[in-house]
């Protein structure tokens, strides 16, 4: 995909394009088809029918122009699918799902898909940040609040605070459980339900069914999980887990775009060719990659705030408009994800640290009040410094880090 008005859409690469989903909805396809052959559900020779290589590189637009019709693009999907499948495979693709069922277990796929490559990001930001701390656990510098100097800190501590945004996000994503969504026509499973009572002879057919959803949730790497059609817990939870990445990465580009201004010049983005450029003045060098962060941490909760409120209006067994507005938010939110998540590694990575200007800044600025006000309430004089328990902090921060990731 490309996006002129989301520069670095490209970071994204192939999650949840199109022709991404279309192959995840042929997938789903393809799973439950096999679990019908392996009840004896449908005939021998529809085994290893791979529908993903029934589709051709203009489907997707063919497609997308035809869902207009039917109001979601699995209807002409299994249509084109029954049609380029041999004869005695045709009949059998679909049945038993409803198209919701195809469209919300492929997105939950590429959920995952995503889900993989943010964790590999924040992995990797653990990685750095941990490093960062350590190298400047002692480094420091004027603490800011409300944009005012307010006591003395290090920057260690501040990348300590980075480092415990970026696990809280981690830990939140690595508990996520990504299920396959599969109930039929009225999330009742009847269709599968009824074929099994009439092909299978079995006494209990609706473990029949349950037991068609659990083979293609193992064939798909999907959880298992009863049909939730109307209950979005599945879609608001990772739209959560993928704010929460979001917003651990827009504190830490606010912080750079704050610290790296001219007059305060205390960090400094990684370079480049071209990097930070302006069309009119050739001087500037502009903080981008924190610039478009700080994007999208500002846009990811307003998507994420449309799939809980499509969660809120999910009516009947189906909604009539708050399951489609799921789609396209979901799918832009992950993808959004992916690139900030890209982005702040590779600032991260190339963060440069002006130690004297923080310095500098220290020594220039009236931060101690608070100490002296304590000083004198104690009838003491003050100690030595004023860092509080910053080294403990940061230790725990570190912990916290290394238990995280499953390191002792």
């Amino acid at each position: 995909m490309t996006n002129l008005l989301w520069p670095g859409d490209h970071r994204a690469r192939d999650h949840m394009t199109d022709r991404a989903l279309l192959e995840s909805m042929a997938a789903v396809e393809t799973a439950w088809l096999d679990a019908l052959v392996a009840e004896s559900m449908a005939p021998p020779e529809c085994a290893g029918a791979d529908l993903p290589m029934l589709l051709t590189a203009n489907d997707s637009e063919s497609l997308a122009a035809a869902a207009e019709d039917g109001g979601n693009p699995v209807i002409g999907l299994v249509g084109l699918l029954r049609q380029r499948a041999a004869p005695d495979v045709a009949p059998w693709i679909h049945r038993g799902l409803t198209s919701q069922d195809v469209l919300d277990t492929a997105l939950m796929l590429g959920v995952r898909e995503v889900v993989g490559e943010l964790a590999a990001q924040l992995r990797g930001q653990v990685a750095t940040l941990t490093e960062l701390a350590s190298l400047h656990r002692v480094t420091p510098m004027v603490a800011r609040t409300l944009t005012q100097h307010a006591a003395p800190t290090t920057f260690g501590a501040k990348v300590a605070g980075w480092l415990n945004g970026v696990v809280d996000a981690f830990r939140t994503l690595s508990a996520l459980v990504v299920p396959i969504q599969i109930g039929g026509a009225a999330g009742t499973l009847a269709a599968s339900t009824e074929l099994a009572a009439l092909l299978t002879g079995s006494a209990d057919p609706a473990a029949v069914s349950a037991s068609l959803v659990q083979s293609a949730a193992t064939a798909l790497g999907l959880a298992i999980r009863s049909p939730w059609h109307t209950t979005r817990a599945p879609v608001t939870a990772a739209a959560d887990a993928f704010v929460g990445c979001t917003d651990s990465w827009g504190r830490i580009a606010s912080d750079v775009v704050t610290l790296s201004r001219p007059e305060i010049g205390e960090l400094s983005e990684p370079g480049g060719e071209h990097r930070g450029g302006s069309s009119s003045m050739p001087h500037k060098r502009n903080p981008v990659l924190s610039i478009l962060i700080r994007r999208a941490a500002l846009s990811a909760p307003p998507l994420a705030s449309t799939l809980h409120t499509a969660a809120a209006l999910a009516n009947d067994e189906r909604p009539d408009g708050a399951w489609h507005a799921e789609w396209d938010a979901l799918r832009t939110l992950a993808r959004r994800a992916v690139v900030a998540g890209s982005q702040c590694g590779e600032l991260l990575a190339g963060l440069t640290v002006h130690a004297d200007r923080m310095s500098e800044t220290l020594d220039r600025a009236d931060v101690f009040g608070e100490q002296e006000a304590i000083a004198g309430l104690a009838g003491r004089p003050p100690s030595p410094t004023y860092l509080g328990a910053v080294d403990r902090l940061i230790d725990e921060s570190l912990d916290r880090a290394r238990r995280a990731l499953g390191q002792r």
